[in-house]
């Protein structure tokens, strides 16, 4: 029982550790693209923020969970 809590627990905390940097960014002002039309997508945004450098401790939450669970499923 202890071993499926601990396990959802840090599951579920990895994932908002995941997910922090997204949520903490402020909303995109409207703005013209090159073509003229308007989005809300910010500029320059690339992908970095999704990179395993900088998600490394939420993934490592969310591994040891899943095994924490795995474990907890032979017993």
């Amino acid at each position: 029982m202890w071993a499926i809590l601990i396990g959802a627990t840090l599951v579920v905390a990895g994932t908002l550790v995941l997910f922090r940097p997204t949520l903490d960014r402020r909303l995109s002002d409207p703005h013209r693209t090159l073509l003229g039309g308007h989005t809300l997508e910010p500029r320059g945004q690339g992908l970095r923020f999704l990179g395993i450098s900088k998600n490394w401790p939420a993934l490592a939450l969310i591994a040891i969970g899943a095994f924490i669970l795995a474990l907890a499923g032979y017993w």
